[in-house]
């Protein structure tokens, strides 16, 4: 709470990127409270550019240690339709989609669900690479992790991954497979 006792006023910039998709990808989020400004980002070295935009999001409300009134902007409308249209017809159809598919991402749909429920968000999208510059440096340091993560590891750890992270995202791997 602020002074006034009413909840703080935070605005959140989000932003994913991806060096193939899938293949190595960085996230990350600007949080500005009146003057004060946080910067957080990370990555993972075999995901996808949409998982990176749910991860970005996911992380700056949860750098949040009470209940705010939050505006959070994204360059995503894969982010911003998920939460506020689509989310609500996949949690009433457990998880599936209209066409009764697994929802992609629901691990982190279902986190971006639990954190955005602890305060008041409005989401608001902007034009990616357009000059916003909050957006600019989250695409900034979502990049200079995606960097990181090629520095640290070799061509060929990062296809292993990556080949793992395709095999694990299979509908029917648990089926098994004689083949």
């Amino acid at each position: 709470m602020s002074e006034s006792g009413r909840p703080k006023k935070i605005t959140i910039h989000t932003d994913g990127a991806c060096d193939g998709n899938p293949g190595p990808g960085g996230w990350a989020a600007l949080l500005r409270y009146g003057d004060h400004l946080r910067e957080l980002a990370g990555g993972e070295p075999a995901t996808t550019n949409n998982r990176m935009e749910l991860q970005a999001a996911i992380s700056g409300l949860a750098a949040l240690k009470e209940d705010c009134e939050v505006v959070l902007f994204t360059d995503s409308e894969y982010l911003r339709q998920g939460i506020t249209e689509w989310l609500p017809r996949w949690r009433a159809n457990n998880w599936r989609t209209a066409d009764r598919k697994p929802v992609k991402n629901e691990d982190l749909w279902r986190q971006l669900h639990e954190m955005a429920s602890r305060h008041q968000v409005t989401w608001q999208w902007l034009k990616g690479h357009a000059g916003h510059p909050e957006n600019e440096r989250c695409d900034q340091l979502a990049r200079e992790e995606v960097v990181k993560i090629r520095r640290h590891q070799t061509p060929e750890k990062l296809a292993a991954l990556r080949d793992a992270f395709i095999a694990s995202r299979d509908p029917n791997r648990s089926q098994g497979s004689l083949l």
